[in-house]
């Protein structure tokens, strides 16, 4: 069978997910189609040689429903034999639909392209609807809580502190400003430009630099009125009773931001690459998907990385570089936690506390993220997991070549 490899990878800018934002007015489509042009213009693809594109979407309704996939490739100009798909695990949507353009390529496709997309300004989280969290007969036996209340969830259970949320959240607004004034995000963001090439937005609008403990300190929790309120604290209690008492330490400022933006990963085989003049860039060597507790939800990624190390013949010492969704400060503090991972290894160049987590193309982007810095680091191998809503995680493991 064939092997998969990585041969590009583009996103653009995150943009704030308001109505004050840089990317309000460019549509999910057009975000989408920048991306796959950039492919195919950086690389001189014949579009003719790429089977699928796959993108992510979480609330894949209005103008990021109807297979948004197809319709950005047919906006994107890409020859007319090219398919369209569009998936939603969640948070994790991005990385599955790599996952699953790397399958393709397994299978035989000499390309497949994997990404995602959201426009969190003009389709809000929830505009698809979800039975598990307002059906009754769904809800109230499988213990739903919303994913703010999960986290807390998981700080209170592990005894995770508002101090160690708060200074995790620091670190990551520190390094993503490291990272761009360091030009180390430079390889792969592509500016979103209008129809005369003027940029809209170039850079991430929702990274604030200057936050330190005080102002982290200052922030009220988010999830707590809503947890007492509505009961859900009480929900968690009665599936976790060994909690005496739900702890709410989430804030905005430890938490993903709300963001616009779009991502694509070109993927490919040894043979395609050589046949287009490309040099892959690195190889997958395995992922894997699972599904967890659903009312917890976040805790996923330990186990989702785990099957796709044992996959792959590795263990958790054998990565040089990690890369998890930073939903929560507490999802990553749990998944450093159960692998033993340092925060040196983990998300070194900053996460989505900084510079926010667009849901749908999240997953390509922090591995396009993670390649990059294997790269300039001169390392090996990374893992790249995200949590996911309902109780899942997903894990891929690529190594350069």
């Amino acid at each position: 069978m064939n092997e998969a490899f990585i041969y590009d990878a583009v996103r653009t800018p995150r943009g704030k997910g308001k109505k004050d934002g840089s990317l309000v007015e460019v549509s999910p489509t057009e975000l989408s189609r920048q991306t796959l042009a950039a492919l195919r213009d950086r690389n001189s693809l014949d579009t003719s040689q790429v089977e699928d594109v796959v993108l992510g979407v979480v609330e894949p309704v209005g103008e990021q429903g109807g297979n948004i996939a197809r319709t950005a490739v047919i906006a994107a100009e890409y020859d007319d034999s090219v398919a369209g798909m569009q998936i939603n695990r969640f948070c994790a949507s991005g990385l599955e639909a790599c996952n699953t353009a790397a399958a393709k390529v397994i299978a035989g496709a000499d390309f497949a392209i994997g990404g995602g997309v959201e426009c969190m300004s003009r389709v809000e989280i929830g505009d698809g609807g979800m039975p598990l969290a307002t059906d009754p007969t769904l809800s109230i036996p499988n213990y739903f809580v919303p994913q703010g209340v999960a986290a807390d969830l998981v700080a209170t259970r592990n005894g995770y502190s508002r101090a160690d949320l708060d200074s995790y959240a620091v670190e990551s607004q520190k390094r993503a400003k490291r990272a761009w004034d360091e030009g180390r995000f430079a390889k792969s963001i592509i500016p979103v430009v209008d129809d005369n090439g003027i940029p809209y937005l170039d850079h991430d609008e929702h990274m604030r630099p200057g936050s330190d403990m005080q102002s982290m300190g200052a922030l009220a929790p988010s999830f707590g009125m809503l947890a007492e309120m509505a009961g859900f604290s009480d929900v968690a209690r009665q599936k976790y009773p060994e909690v005496e008492k739900l702890e709410y330490f989430h804030h905005a400022g430890n938490s993903s931001g709300i963001v616009d933006g779009a991502s694509a990963v070109l993927i490919g085989s040894k043979q395609g690459g050589e046949k287009a003049g490309l040099k892959p860039r690195a190889r997958f060597r395995s992922f894997a998907s699972i599904g967890s507790e659903p009312t917890i939800m976040l805790t996923g990624p330990a186990p989702a990385a785990e099957r796709a190390l044992a996959r792959a013949g590795m263990e958790a010492s054998d990565i040089d570089l990690y890369e998890l969704n930073e939903a929560f400060a507490s999802v990553v503090l749990h998944f450093m936690d159960e692998l033993k991972v340092g925060h040196d290894t983990m998300n070194v160049n900053g996460g989505a506390i900084a510079m926010g987590h667009p849901l749908g193309a999240t997953g390509a982007m922090i591995l396009g993220t993670v390649l990059d810095e294997l790269e300039r680091a001169d390392k090996e191998t990374a893992l790249v997991t995200l949590c996911i809503g309902s109780g899942m995680g997903v894990a891929t493991i690529i190594e350069r070549v």
